[in-house]
């Protein structure tokens, strides 16, 4: 009997020492577990992919990465890349270090990068390195961002036709009834230096010129058979709103997948607000790594 005890003791704590402890799980839109293969096959038969990631979650890069690599083996040159993180007016740079004109340290010390650039985005963009692959900045100047924040849309009518390049085309569509904008609008506006007040409405639209500009660089760097991997914030795509509503209001025959990406301190119980966020949905415990 009690060797018979022994062996059930060993073999539960055996069985509990190899259970799976996996670093994420994915579900559709349903929130229905799904297969990395499967979501890689939809995505493959996409025209625009937006990877909407945690910007400080080490495993979200990670993941960006494979499914960089993945999508290549499928699409070959015909896949683009492109980011939020890049600003439109670094295109010559980002040109030029893909060209290897420049070196990685005169990159870093022209393009305006993030803090996490290192670990997270050069390889991203080393990877269209290797590969010959286009990497386009699609993000407003963040000055000109901050423009609008301060003086509404109208503050860009000042610009010159030079700068006026490195945005979407002025007047920009604005629905503020959008969900995700009419919350933003929620939140109230806010002090910014000096005690001058910004209103919420601005903050709003500045938010509205980045989804708007993104928007432009992608349908401007796109082409028929083409595959455009765009990496940004999950806020800037969630819903099939932000980014994607721009584009979708320019061409409605895009075949756009969105992945969206969410912690949880249960990844087999993720919240039912993801639910119709995304296509696909990346679930990470909420104890992952930071990269900053």
């Amino acid at each position: 009997m009690k060797t018979y005890l022994f062996a059930l003791i060993v073999l539960l704590f055996t069985c509990s020492l190899s259970s799976d402890k996996p670093a994420y799980l994915l579900y559709n839109k349903h929130l229905k577990e799904t297969s990395y293969q499967k979501m890689l096959k939809e995505l493959a038969e996409a025209d625009i992919i937006f990877f909407g990631e945690l910007h400080d979650n080490s495993l979200n890069h990670w993941l960006e990465l494979q499914v960089t690599k993945d999508l290549f083996k499928e699409k070959k040159e015909k896949l683009v890349l492109g980011a939020e993180m890049f600003e439109a007016d670094n295109q010559t740079v980002v040109n030029e270090y893909l060209k290897g004109f420049i070196t990685a340290k005169q990159f870093e010390t022209e393009a305006k990068v993030w803090q996490n650039y290192q670990t997270d985005y050069k390889p991203l963009l080393d990877f269209a390195l290797k590969n010959k692959l286009n990497f386009v900045a699609t993000n407003i100047p963040r000055r000109y961002a901050s423009m609008v924040s301060k003086g509404g849309l109208e503050a860009l009518n000042q610009l010159s036709d030079d700068a006026k390049k490195n945005i979407a085309p002025l007047p920009i569509e604005v629905d503020l009834t959008l969900p995700a904008y009419s919350e933003m609008m929620k939140m109230g506006g806010m002090h910014g230096s000096g005690g001058t007040s910004i209103s919420a409405e601005n903050i709003t639209k500045a938010q509205i010129i980045k989804d708007a500009t993104m928007a432009n660089f992608i349908l401007k760097n796109w082409q028929q058979e083409q595959c455009f991997l765009h990496y940004n914030g999950s806020y800037h795509s969630n819903n099939f709103e932000g980014i994607v509503w721009h584009l979708k209001r320019k061409n409605p025959a895009l075949k756009i997948v969105t992945i969206n990406t969410i912690e949880a301190s249960d990844i087999e119980k993720p919240s039912e607000k993801a639910k119709n966020s995304a296509d696909f949905i990346f679930v990470i415990p909420d104890d992952m790594t930071k990269s900053y």
